[in-house]
């Protein structure tokens, strides 16, 4: 399968300016996964500024209702 990372970066809302990954969500994914994160493609921009990808943060904006 042919990566789409032009068209992904268009969409990628990392902040993290020196990712290798970015744009190529495949690695991004595999990457945040090994560490109990999710990418920051699943949070709001406020959210993800704060470089807290963890599941238990992601939980708690959906109680809160943020998500």
């Amino acid at each position: 399968m042919e990566c789409k990372k032009e068209t992904n970066l268009a969409r990628c809302n990392c902040s993290y300016g020196s990712c290798s990954r970015k744009g190529m969500c495949c690695d991004c994914l595999a990457y945040h996964v090994r560490s109990r994160e999710l990418p920051a493609c699943v949070f709001p921009a406020d959210a993800e500024r704060t470089y807290d990808r963890s599941y238990e943060h992601f939980a708690r904006l959906i109680k809160e209702g943020k998500i």
